[in-house]
């Protein structure tokens, strides 16, 4: 990754800024985020932080900072992003993706419908003519959806926001020279989730399937499960090589190994917490028995730290 200049909110920081960090949970609260809602404090961010561009190779960079990691695959056909960032980023966004060059967005994937993913679509479906989603991404942007661990309700998007083309399991287009693939994964982050492979430069997207270095968050309210996620990571392993370039939802760009490394966290912290939930814990004395122990300084310092994680998890064993 490039190295980022002082007026530039860090990956670590943008998350920290959010505000509720680690172990700050009300267990008796319906939400885990009862008192600070994250999504404000992720928009607040983004407002503040730079975007910072990283060539990866077949003309295709990512641009950090605006949300979820943004793929730009440039060729001689136009431009395709593969997910636009929070609303707030619009200028920086529209910036970065000028000064890659003169060629005009023909195609925005949204990876799920999630707002730091999906939350421009409304402006790039100005310079857009095509908008590709799962059938679920528009069927969660179409109507007012509420995540209810996020304690949030996300308003219906405009008309002009919505996916243009919708698929239901696979998606296969010819652009700029190259095969691009979209796999539906099973319920995992969210019911929408998709990968977007581009098969010339063995890139693959994998949205919120992965996030290198943090805990996943678990979208219960918009179908996600952590066996979901544990197939997708499987599914994502399976798809791809030592050669192939992984682009995660969030955090540095990664590979098949640290996607293994991840993969196994998730079944190591299933396994500890389903055997705690089993023998008659309360969620309280699991979460006080820390069952991620071993594995919160590399993947718990961000909005999902330890105790959250365990929170969501045991909502699934």
């Amino acid at each position: 990754m490039q190295t980022k200049t002082n007026n530039t909110i860090s990956r670590s920081h943008f998350l920290r800024s959010v505000g509720i960090i680690t172990e700050g949970i009300l267990i008796k609260s319906s939400s885990i985020f009862a008192q600070t809602s994250p999504v404000v404090g992720m928009k607040n961010a983004a407002a503040k932080a730079s975007i910072i561009k990283q060539s990866l190779r077949g003309n295709i960079c990512v641009l950090e900072g605006a949300g979820g990691n943004i793929a730009l695959f440039t060729g001689t056909e136009g431009k395709m992003m593969v997910d636009c960032g929070i609303d707030v980023s619009q200028k920086k966004i529209s910036k970065a993706i000028a000064d890659i060059g003169s060629a005009p967005l023909k195609y925005l994937v949204n990876t799920h419908w999630h707002f730091d993913h999906a939350g421009g679509n409304e402006w790039f479906q100005r310079e857009v003519a095509t908008m590709v989603a799962h059938e679920n991404t528009r069927k969660h942007l179409s109507v007012a959806t509420t995540i209810k661990d996020f304690n949030y309700t996300f308003l219906p998007a405009p008309k002009n926001a919505l996916p243009t083309t919708i698929f239901q399991d696979e998606h296969v287009m010819k652009f700029n020279g190259s095969e691009i693939k979209m796999k539906h994964y099973s319920p995992a982050h969210t019911d929408s989730d998709i990968s977007v492979y581009f098969s010339k430069a063995d890139i693959l997207h994998v949205g919120d399937t992965w996030g290198n270095g943090s805990y996943p968050f678990i979208d219960h309210s918009s179908g996600g499960t952590l066996d979901g996620m544990v197939n997708a990571a499987n599914h994502n392993m399976e798809i791809t090589t030592d050669k192939t370039i992984i682009i995660p939802v969030h955090g540095p760009i990664g590979n098949r190994q640290q996607l293994m490394e991840y993969r196994d966290m998730l079944v190591d912290v299933r396994e500890n917490v389903s055997k705690l939930k089993k023998s008659g814990r309360s969620l309280k004395g699991t979460i006080a028995a820390k069952p991620t122990a071993a594995y919160d300084e590399k993947w718990g310092k961000a909005i999902v730290g330890g105790g959250i994680f365990t929170m969501l998890v045991y909502a699934d064993v």
